[in-house]
């Protein structure tokens, strides 16, 4: 005989699980004892939400469901945006939430919740242990619908009084599903397009970045000179070193990668995610044939009509296309994609900074740049940052820049650090936000510093909710609602044991970061900026 709790984290520990992100609380007593005796390191942060973004970045990186833990009621609550941006972000997740004894939940008692209700609509599944029999299936079915294509968050509720339930049983067999291989017809077809298209072109998403697809996708553009742009959570699937690379696509106004989807006779969507990027922003007219190569068969939209849709596994598919392209000779001239690539990369090293000048998003980018190493991390918060690195920032490797582009949460960037170090704590991680991102979960800077993980946070100061004021402008010509007024973030930073940085000019911002980078030293660097660039932009690439 076994605790339920007990039985519970062998479970846990049966998924290959290595730390699960939480707060405690009085109805997950047991569970939390049973962690302390597992090889499990329960990790107790500042915040659910904190746990949450822990859990997704976790995710995000390994392809192995990150878990968060929460009590009841309001902690349970403060989970859920967390979990629905991992479930938008398709990042595998096991949320799990402790609930009331049984007895209660057939009447109103303290902090209850229909906790299955309230995660039902940002989960991919989620369901509720009413018995401690059937803890090894749900536990089981968590994970392995969480981490299949395409990935999301499952959520689990567990009551006190079956976690202390003795129960005889053992956790069920962890096995790989493999995912089919694409289907030769559809290929053919595929193959059929190809030949007949002058300017065919890649818009690389999300699942390129996942299961090893980068490999299969590179030597694809590489070997055929098919260009491709990337999402803002597909950038790195291909190198932007590689000449083929256009670099990111998504933006909210048309910029300079456009011309070239606006030349395109024919794309080729791989891994493609409408979530963060809607179809008709690129094909308005709906008159691009698609081809589309994901796990699963492409929603229904008026503006995503593919003329064929391969449903495979996408490895396998790149790789049977390349072979089918091979026999075929297929190459593609590449003079027409490759002026818009040089443009790009002109207008980026305009906003190289130099001494005596304000402080810049894209300036402090370039930076970064040059002090940043290819297999180096950068993950961004959401703000008006955001757009500036996924235009400027570009993204040398699968996971080498994440960005939130689902649910797009801000606050996500400083845990999903502290997951990030605990899971790569080789890497250099440099973690960018606003000033409204960073004190959304400003507090997870303690459990960094308990964890004694090391990793760099860039504060983009402009007193402001910097995206929403931007986008009023544009479409308002004036913003309303958005000024907010800081503390003194090196104080702040200070405070906690931490370094701060308040950098007064150039070499003093480059001296610091170099030698923070080089320490991998945990620290906050609060930068001042010029938010006028934002409007530039707006006027050099639509001057009408």
């Amino acid at each position: 005989m076994v605790k339920g709790s007990d039985l519970f984290v062998k479970c846990l520990e049966n998924e290959g699980v290595q730390y699960v992100f939480g707060l405690p609380g009085e109805e997950m007593e047991d569970i939390l004892f049973s962690l302390e005796r597992s090889s499990i390191k329960f990790i107790p942060t500042r915040h659910e939400q904190g746990a949450a973004f822990m859990a997704d970045m976790w995710g995000r990186l390994s392809g192995e469901a990150g878990v968060c833990l929460s009590t009841l009621g309001p902690g349970a609550t403060n989970l859920v945006t967390g979990v629905a941006d991992a479930n938008l972000d398709k990042s595998p997740v096991v949320a799990i939430s402790a609930q009331a004894g049984i007895q209660k939940l057939h009447k109103e008692s303290h902090q209850y919740l229909d906790l299955v209700d309230l995660f039902h609509p940002v989960t991919k599944w989620n369901g509720t242990i009413s018995a401690a029999q059937v803890i090894p299936e749900v536990v089981r079915k968590a994970f392995k619908v969480a981490e299949s294509e395409k990935p999301g968050a499952t959520h689990i509720e567990f009551s006190e009084d079956v976690a202390g339930d003795e129960i005889q049983g053992e956790p069920i067999l962890s096995k790989r599903v493999r995912r089919p291989d694409p289907d030769n017809a559809a290929l053919e077809e595929a193959v059929g397009l190809l030949k007949k298209a002058q300017h065919p072109m890649i818009i690389a998403g999300n699942g390129a970045v996942r299961k090893m697809a980068s490999e299969q996708l590179t030597e694809l553009v590489k070997k055929h000179n098919i260009p491709v742009a990337h999402t803002f959570m597909g950038q790195g699937a291909v190198s932007d070193l590689e000449t083929q690379s256009l670099f990111t696509i998504g933006f909210g106004f048309r910029d300079i990668v456009m011309d070239a989807v606006d030349q395109a006779d024919l794309i080729i969507a791989v891994g493609y995610d409408i979530a963060e990027y809607a179809p008709d922003a690129w094909n308005p007219d709906k008159s691009k044939k698609i081809i589309h190569i994901d796990f699963t068969p492409a929603e229904v939209y008026v503006h995503y009509q593919p003329n064929v849709e391969i449903v495979a596994d996408i490895p396998a598919t790149l790789k049977a296309l390349n072979e089918k392209l091979d026999s075929n000779g297929v190459v593609f001239d590449s003079s027409w994609y490759k002026i818009v690539r040089w443009r790009i990369i002109k207008d980026r090293s305009t906003y190289a900074l130099k001494e005596g000048q304000p402080f810049t998003v894209p300036g402090v980018l370039n930076i970064l740049q040059s002090l940043m190493h290819n297999d180096d991390l950068l993950i961004s918060d959401v703000g008006s940052h955001k757009i500036w690195v996924a235009r400027n920032f570009s993204a040398c490797c699968p996971n080498g820049c994440i960005i939130s582009n689902g649910l797009a949460s801000m606050g996500i960037a400083l845990p999903g650090a502290v997951a990030a170090a605990l899971h790569s704590p080789a890497r250099r991680i440099v973690a960018v936000m606003g000033d409204g991102g960073f004190l959304m979960n400003s507090q997870e800077l303690e459990t960094a510093k308990r964890l004694n993980v090391g990793f760099t946070v860039i504060i983009f100061n402009d007193n402001d909710y910097g995206l929403i004021s931007w986008k009023q402008q544009m479409s308002k010509g004036a913003s309303t609602g958005t000024k907010i007024t800081n503390p003194d973030f090196k104080a702040y930073a200070e405070s906690f044991g931490i370094k701060g940085y308040r950098p007064g000019n150039l070499r003093e911002l480059t001296g610091q970061l170099k030698r923070s980078l080089s320490l991998k030293e945990l620290c906050v660097f609060e930068i001042p900026i010029d938010v006028s660039v934002n409007q530039e932009l707006i006027r050099k690439l639509n001057p009408a």
